[in-house]
């Protein structure tokens, strides 16, 4: 089984297709939207965890470019600034994945970037900002 976490970015002219259906429909793949910003007449942006063959996966990205959407490889990580961060626990609050927790008896907070989806709910929930999104490089499908 081939993984792996995109960004799509929909132009205004397709937010209204239901595109990313047809991904699991036609070419038999799984996905799990992990964030998602998609209004009507608007440019719309899906960060999806997209899983299937090698084979399916390609011909889906192939679809979706043909559809007119952008497709970005999620290059990118949130990461945490040790300087910044007062270990509240607010992050470990909202974090989906448990990639953010509490160390018992210390009450630190500990990051586990390996369990990280990507969906950026750390981001707003820390009151001194010390979770941040940290690019590594953009890569986009040809």
């Amino acid at each position: 089984m081939y993984s792996k976490i995109l960004i799509l970015k929909f132009p205004d002219t397709v937010v209204d297709k239901p595109i990313v259906s047809y991904l699991a429909k036609d070419y038999d793949l799984t996905f799990n939207i992990l964030k998602a910003t998609v209004l009507p007449r608007k440019q719309g942006i899906m960060v999806l965890e997209l899983y299937g063959t090698k084979k399916n996966f390609k011909e889906g990205v192939k679809y979706l470019k043909e559809q007119g959407v952008l497709i970005q490889n999620a290059a990118q990580g949130i990461c945490r600034n040790d300087e910044k961060c007062i270990h509240c626990g607010a992050c470990t609050a909202v974090c989906p994945t448990g990639a953010l927790s509490i160390k018992h008896p210390e009450m630190y907070v500990v990051f586990d970037e390996k369990k990280c989806s990507i969906c950026e709910l750390c981001i707003p929930a820390c009151p001194t900002r010390a979770m941040q999104i940290c690019p590594t490089s953009e890569t986009f499908f040809e």
